[in-house]
């Protein structure tokens, strides 16, 4: 099976150069590995010297003044395709895969199923970096979702809690569900929609044990008031084509510090 790692980046250089690392000390090497660089033209010149895979290809796409999360991934996917991909491995550029994730997705895959395995939030780096061989001792795996067993497959998933930083596909399931919805731009929930796509189309979100990724930190807030105005815009597309809002726990928190306000009678939600 031909596997191909799919990752986007704007910016996150550090975050990419580790992220190349572990895949190069990984059990199983990808054969395809495919950068989508957002207008950061900086980012073909980290993937020099590294080798992560034998086919590496750094992908540039305009962002059009937001992060076209949902496009980008379209067009790795696109490209690892038409290169000969069969097992499309999304990772995002904060994300370091684990030494057996692609090992344990290629022997998990199956059509039909959105496999996921475990994300663990690490705390800030020491100041000399993170060292690759000490990540699964930084911090356990989030506790929002299962964390099956090495080489444990846990079926039936609850498509909310989909998150693509970290999930493999095989190629038809791939074409089946059709890639990213792209109306969504900027932050926040093209992710949530393509789940809904894939249950829609009966494909099974499948928890996979043994395929780790460690997300490296990075300053943020919490609720992610920066992104405040992305979350109601694609919240709001959500809600037209599924007919729930996603995310509404940041917008419960988001109301708690007065920035939003739901109307109950017309389901909306808006500035304040």
């Amino acid at each position: 099976m031909s596997t191909a790692v799919i990752t986007l980046a704007s910016g996150r250089h550090r975050h990419l150069l580790l992220q190349q690392d572990g895949l190069a000390h990984g059990t199983r090497a990808p054969d395809h590995y495919v950068i989508v660089s957002m207008d950061d033209p900086l980012i073909g010149p980290l993937t020099g010297g590294r080798n992560p895979a034998p086919d590496v290809l750094t992908l540039p796409l305009a962002d059009g003044g937001r992060l076209p999360l949902a496009a980008a991934r379209n067009a790795g996917a696109a490209c690892a395709l038409a290169r000969g991909a069969d097992l499309l491995v999304f990772l995002d550029v904060d994300c370091v895969p684990g030494p057996t994730l692609l090992e344990r997705y290629a022997r998990l895959a199956q059509d039909g199923m959105l496999l996921c395995g475990t994300v663990a939030y690490l705390p800030p780096p020491p100041p000399d970096g993170y060292q690759l061989a000490g990540l699964g001792d930084l911090a356990p795996p989030h506790p929002a979702r299962p964390a099956p067993a090495e080489g444990q497959l846990l079926r039936g998933g609850d498509p909310r809690l989909f998150w693509s930083l970290s999930f493999a596909l095989t190629a038809p399931t791939w074409n089946r569900i059709g890639g990213f919805y792209e109306g969504y731009t900027g932050y926040g929930g093209e992710d949530t929609d393509f789940a809904a796509s894939a249950a829609q189309c009966g494909v099974d979100v499948c928890w996979a044990g043994g395929a780790p990724a460690y997300h490296q930190h990075h300053p943020t807030n919490d609720p992610p008031v920066q992104h405040l105005d992305d979350i109601l815009r694609n919240g709001a597309l959500y809600k037209g084509r599924w007919g729930t809002w996603p995310m509404t726990g940041w917008l419960r928190a988001f109301e708690s510090l007065g920035l939003v306000v739901h109307d109950p009678g017309t389901d909306a939600w808006r500035r304040t």
